[in-house]
């Protein structure tokens, strides 16, 4: 446990941002599921781009590397052309 009182404070605040990112990255995998479900069907453009948008802002607010969010969208692009 922490002496220092800086330290305890950086604690809650890496607790608070962990539980954000945990609920965002939950999020990513869950619409990536969904896109993949729903290839080859009408709602198929539409979940494949709230998942990119979802990717590409969790890159942006630094929650994962934009270099996993390029190879995720790339896996994902490829997951969808095969399946239709």
């Amino acid at each position: 446990m922490a002496n220092i009182k800086s330290q305890k404070k950086r604690n809650l605040t890496n607790a608070k941002a962990a539980v954000r990112n945990k609920a965002i990255k939950s999020e990513l995998k869950t619409r990536a599921k969904n896109a993949i479900k729903a290839a080859g069907t009408e709602t198929s453009d539409e979940t494949l781009r709230l998942a990119v948008k979802r990717l590409d802002m969790a890159a942006a607010k630094g929650i994962i590397h934009p270099n996993q969010a390029d190879r995720r969208k790339s896996r994902l692009m490829k997951k969808i052309n095969a399946a239709s």
